[in-house]
């Protein structure tokens, strides 16, 4: 969103921006409309779907007994080859990750499978079984993770401590100025920096795998007439990386946009350790809570940014959840320094924003 203090007297920069806004969008149908006429959709109307946090936008396009969705994946901000990669690769793994159709790399636009309606998160609303998809999810994790280690660890991005650092600065970064009004002084953000430096090494697990990075509800659904875990599809995995086992758990049990039951994570904790007897659990455990806290930091600041820069204050309502995730995670020994840091340059009136 852009800042008023920096627009002309007379609102001439929103004027022009709002413009070039509509220029671009207009530019953005067009090809659009001619991709889906070069791969033979000419004349179908794309209907839109629901977007997430990214630049990405999802349509749904289809009659005469056939169906897709469009994806529309702006370049510079994004970037479809690593879809196109991960994609190939679960469906090669037997997963349920959508088939390509039709690709345009160099103006972003991708045509592919359609699952349906039927996310983790729409089926939870309507009062589906919790146990039974969280289950389902689990399961699909454990033999996907296990599939790789037969087939050995994919070449994609390494998730190693500048990866992880990078996120876990957007805490100072963006959330400090908007809880406090003010940025964090270079003495406490080195600080911080300096103590993720110390505490990440110990989050680090023999064998790193396949990490999808959000693995939660919004980007799971059910498949009908799909059995065992090629039931439970799987969207939104173009930043995966290789890192740690416990990543894609947490990810799934500490949801930043949806209360999940403390019982129910810590069945399906145990559900995933029992299909990984020689692994060591006090470790596991150690690495899943700095990796959760790390994850909850980012997604702190994430949300922060997308209202202060995107103009997107929705995220805003998440916060509350986020911080009580965070102070769970921060009761590891493992995290005492951060929880420290964090008690003497955000305390608990800080850890709330209001748009």
């Amino acid at each position: 969103m852009p800042d008023p203090s920096a627009l002309g007297s007379h609102g001439e920069g929103l004027a022009l921006t709002a413009a070039q806004a509509v220029s671009r969008d207009i530019d953005r149908h067009q090809a659009m409309a001619a991709f889906l006429a070069g791969c033979g959709w000419e004349g179908h109307k794309p209907v839109p779907l629901a977007g997430d946090a990214s630049f990405r936008r999802y349509y749904r396009v289809g009659g005469r007994g056939r169906c897709a969705v469009l994806m529309d994946a702006p370049p510079p901000q994004e970037d479809v080859a690593p879809y196109i990669a991960v994609s190939r690769l679960l469906r090669q793994l037997g997963f349920s990750a959508p088939e390509v159709f039709a690709e345009d790399r160099m103006r972003g636009f991708l045509l592919i499978e359609d699952f349906g309606d039927d996310t983790y998160t729409r089926l939870l609303d309507r009062g589906a079984d919790e146990p039974a998809l969280y289950g389902l999810a689990i399961d699909t994790l454990i033999e996907l993770q296990q599939a790789v280690k037969t087939c050995g660890t994919p070449h994609l991005p390494v998730y190693d401590a500048g990866r992880l650092l990078a996120e876990a600065v957007l805490l100072v970064d963006w959330y400090v100025p908007a809880a406090l009004g003010k940025p964090l002084a270079a003495g406490p953000r080195g600080e911080y920096l300096d103590l993720w430096r110390m505490v990440l090494p110990h989050a680090a697990l023999p064998d790193d795998t396949l990490v999808l990075r959000d693995y939660h509800v919004d980007n799971l659904m059910l498949l009908p007439g799909r059995s065992g875990v090629q039931g439970c599809g799987l969207l939104d995995f173009q930043d995966a990386v290789c890192g740690p086992l416990s990543y894609d758990l947490i990810s799934l049990l500490e949801d930043a946009r949806r209360d999940v039951a403390a019982e129910l994570r810590s069945a399906m904790t145990e559900r995933y350790l029992r299909a990984f007897p020689t692994l060591d659990r006090e470790a596991f455990l150690r690495s899943a809570a700095i990796l959760a806290a790390q994850r909850n930091c980012k997604i702190l600041g994430i949300f922060s940014r997308l209202w202060r820069r995107d103009g997107k204050p929705r995220y805003l309502a998440h916060l509350p959840r986020v911080w009580r995730l965070l102070e769970e995670d921060l009761a590891h020994p493992a995290l005492t320094p951060i929880a420290r840091w964090l008690d003497r340059h955000l305390p608990r009136s800080a850890r709330h924003i209001c748009a």
